[in-house]
């Protein structure tokens, strides 16, 4: 597509959204240490929490620019799947091959594979999920084509409520327990709700979860949201964010001070770490909220000049092998300004460290994943 026909603001999006990942990885080690949960100090803890939350909704916003560009499909199912497969699948296999090899042991690491991506390279999971939506695309595309406003908005209203469901787990149930599962990893447990039982985990509102909502967005913006002016855009935006950022950060510190009671240093079981996370995944209220503020910001976005075409279009294009590309770089950067700064900032220390070393990462892998992506036949496989 040529720079008319494009959607410029899902290129801006795709490319904010690849560093909001950044800065989300970033932020781990300031909450996450050894084997488990660490925080090192009062403002580690408070820092890590406005760090992540302010940037939680960049998954979703990954999978709205997929539904809006793609759903419903605009050709048949199989070219659909031959497209995805070469655009998606390609990379993420000779990724997933090198994260194998680079971290850990690779016997065990391919072996692992059979079932699972590599835990070590966590960020794999993005993967799995986006082929499970683009599974559904061809079956729910007739529908899609058809389905009136009302209709979407009954749907999309629907979906929010299942976004309560993790926060209504938490308040009625508490923490909870915890399982583990394949290499020690912890799921938090869950506490039945409306048809779900120790045999059946698909419960009423299973189906109508998770991140089919995202594809419903995408699908409303496409169809039915046309343009606004900027004093609406503000006046519906802003609230949304906020509104979002506050239940995630709000959540997130509730539970740390239930966990430390406020005493720092802390080091505790990576299950801890789970349970301050409820309130900004991907499938909560409040990253709903928040994603659907981005959006709508996002669309007043018409810069389509000389910056657009020769930087952030590349970037754009190249954003999906920035993402699968980017842990190996960051954890170097990590490292690097996590031991020169260390706490020499004072208050300041984290925040500095974490987008020094997001922006450094989005440079160094943004500049690699362009290049790369140039090379005939071959870049497009390492970077799809």
């Amino acid at each position: 597509m040529n720079n008319i026909e494009r959607e410029i603001w899902i290129d801006w999006m795709r490319v904010v959204a690849c560093f909001m990942v950044m800065v989300v990885h970033s932020t781990e080690p300031f909450y996450l240490g050894g084997e488990g949960s660490l925080l090192l100090s009062k403002d580690n803890a408070v820092w890590a929490g406005i760090m992540d939350c302010l940037v939680r909704c960049c998954v979703p916003l990954f999978v709205v620019a997929s539904s809006f560009l793609q759903f419903p499909l605009h050709y048949s199912t199989d070219e659909f799947f031959r497209r995805r497969a070469a655009r998606i699948l390609v990379p993420f296999v000779l990724w997933t091959i090198f994260y194998a090899l680079y971290w850990g042991e690779p016997v065990q690491n391919f072996k692992d594979l059979l079932l699972n991506f590599n835990y070590a390279a966590g960020h794999l999971w993005f993967v799995y999920m986006l082929v499970g939506v683009y599974l559904l695309m061809p079956l729910l595309s007739p529908w899609a084509e058809k389905v009136g406003k009302r209709e979407l908005r009954a749907w999309i209203g629907l979906w929010l409520f299942t976004t309560l469901i993790p926060l209504i787990r938490d308040w009625v149930f508490g923490a909870g327990t915890v399982v583990y599962g394949p290499s020690g990893i912890p799921r938090q447990g869950l506490f039945p709700l409306w048809g779900e039982a120790s045999w059946n985990g698909y419960g009423t509102f299973y189906y109508m979860s998770g991140f089919i909502g995202y594809l419903l967005v995408g699908l409303y913006f496409r169809k039915f949201v046309g343009p606004m002016n900027w004093g609406r855009t503000l006046a519906l935006a802003v609230p949304l964010y906020l509104g979002g950022f506050a239940i995630c950060l709000g959540g997130y510190l509730r539970r740390v001070w239930a966990t430390t009671g406020g005493v720092f240093p802390f080091e505790g079981p990576v299950s801890d770490a789970v349970w301050w996370e409820t309130t900004w995944c991907n499938d909560t209220v409040g990253v709903a909220m928040m994603t659907v503020g981005l959006i709508l910001l996002f669309r007043k976005i018409r810069c389509s000049g000389g910056f657009y075409r020769r930087v952030l279009l590349p970037v754009s294009q190249a954003s999906y092998g920035m993402y699968l590309a980017h842990m190996a770089v960051l954890v170097l950067f990590a490292g690097w300004f996590g031991g020169w700064i260390g706490t020499s900032l004072g208050f300041w220390s984290a925040p500095v460290t974490i987008l020094a070393t997001a922006v450094s990462t989005f440079v160094t892998v943004g500049a690699a994943a362009v290049l790369f992506r140039r090379i005939p036949v071959v870049g497009r496989w390492i970077i799809g």
